[in-house]
C-alpha cells in the first residue's frame, strides 16, 4: 500500500484536514501539537513520531553519489527524495535499489509519474503545496491507485463436498461490485477468483462488502502482493480487491467471521498449473467465470472455466522465496 504524505509548513489548519480527509498517512510539519489535535495520524516533526534525522532523511538527488547516499539512508529509516530537474532515471535507479524511498512532488502529474515507476513505484510521495484542490487530487491518486493481475481462466476439473470444517468470511470497508472478488487459494502457486456477495438471493440480502472466501488455511492475496492466511486476517488489514478484468484496489478489512460449515473442494487447472480451493458448500458462494459472470459453486460443474491466478510457490510470512517446496 502505498503511502500519502503531505507538507503542512508553515502550519495551516485548513490544509492539514484536507490533507487528512484525502487520506493522508503523514503529516510533515514544524510542530506534532495542531496535527494530534485534528486526528490521530504519524507526523514528521522535531517532537513528531517520525524526526527528521532520525527516521526520515532528506537527499537531493543531483547525482550517482546522491543515489549511493539515498539507498545507505533507506536501511536507517524513510529517505526523501528530490531531483533537481524530475527526470525519471534516479527515481527507476532507486525503486531498483532500495525500499522506503518517498518521492517529493508538487501536483499529481508527477505523483502519478512516481508512483508507476518500473511498475513497483516508490514506497509513497511527499506533497508540497498550497492548492487543497491538488491535495484531494494526489490523495484521489494515491489511494485509489490500482494495480493489475494477470488473470487466466482454469478450467474445473472437480468439485465434491469433503465435510464440515472452519471458513472465513472476509467483511470490508468497501463496497465491490459483480465481477470483484478475492484471490484465494490452498495453495502458494494458484488463486481461483471468489465473488463478494453482490447477488439477489431468495434466502438472505445481499452483503457486497463481504467475500465468503474459504476455509481458515487458505491463503489470500494482499495488494503487495503478499499472502496472508484466512485465520490470521482482523480489522484494520489490508487485501486486495480484484476484478474480472484484472484491475486490483486495496480494502480495508473491517470484521472477520469464522464459523463451522459443510464444505467442497473445488480443483482446476490452467495448463501445468494446478488450483484448489475449499469454500462453503452454499448458493451464496461464487467463483468468476472466465466471461465476467459469477457462478455458484453449488451450480459448478467439471469443464467449466474459472478466473484464476497463477503465483510463484513458495511462501515465508506471505512473501514469495525461492526453494525446493511441493504444494498439493
Amino acid at each position: 500500500m502505498k503511502e500519502f504524505w503531505v507538507e503542512v509548513r508553515p502550519w495551516k489548519k485548513e490544509l492539514a484536514t484536507t490533507a487528512l480527509e484525502s487520506g493522508a498517512d503523514v503529516l510533515v510539519v514544524e510542530h506534532a501539537a495542531g496535527a494530534r489535535e485534528l486526528a490521530r495520524v504519524r507526523t514528521v516533526a522535531p517532537d513528531g513520531d517520525l524526526v527528521p534525522g532520525r527516521d526520515v532523511f532528506d537527499v537531493q538527488i543531483r547525482g550517482r553519489g546522491d543515489e549511493d547516499e539515498a539507498v545507505r539512508r533507506a536501511k536507517e529509516g524513510y529517505v526523501v527524495v528530490a531531483t533537481t530537474d524530475w527526470t525519471v532515471i534516479p527515481l527507476e535507479n532507486l525503486v531498483a535499489r532500495a525500499d522506503r524511498i518517498i518521492a517529493r512532488v508538487r501536483n499529481a502529474g508527477e505523483a502519478e509519474l512516481a508512483l508507476r515507476v518500473l511498475e513497483r513505484g516508490v514506497h509513497g510521495v511527499l506533497l508540497s503545496t498550497a492548492d487543497a484542490s491538488e491535495i484531494r487530487k494526489v490523495g484521489a491518486l494515491v489511494k485509489g491507485s490500482e494495480g493489475a493481475v494477470q488473470l487466466v481462466p482454469f478450467t474445473v476439473t472437480s468439485i465434491r463436498p469433503v465435510g464440515i470444517g472452519d471458513r472465513v468470511c472476509v467483511d470490508t470497508c468497501s463496497m465491490m461490485a459483480e465481477g470483484q472478488g478475492m484471490l484465494v487459494g490452498d495453495t502458494s502457486s494458484a488463486f481461483l477468483l471468489v465473488q463478494a456477495e453482490t447477488a439477489e438471493n431468495p434466502y438472505v440480502a445481499p452483503r457486497p462488502f463481504r467475500v465468503n472466501a474459504g476455509a481458515v488455511h487458505a491463503y489470500l492475496m494482499k495488494p503487495d502482493g503478499k499472502t496472508a492466511y484466512l485465520s490470521e486476517l482482523g480489522a484494520g488489514d489490508h487485501v486486495a480487491v480484484v476484478a474480472s478484468s484484472g484491475s486490483s484496489t486495496d480494502a480495508v478489512v473491517g470484521r472477520v467471521k469464522i464459523e463451522r460449515r459443510p464444505l467442497l473442494l473445488v480443483e482446476a487447472e490452467a495448463g501445468d498449473v494446478k488450483a484448489t480451493l475449499v469454500l462453503q458448500n452454499a448458493e451464496t458462494v461464487r467463483l468468476i467465470g472466465e466471461d465476467g459472470t459469477p457462478v455458484s459453486v453449488v451450480a459448478l460443474k467439471k469443464g467449466d472455466r474459472v478466473l484464476g491466478a497463477p503465483a510463484e510457490g513458495g511462501r515465508h510470512f506471505g512473501t514469495a522465496v525461492k526453494e525446493t517446496i511441493k504444494e498439493k
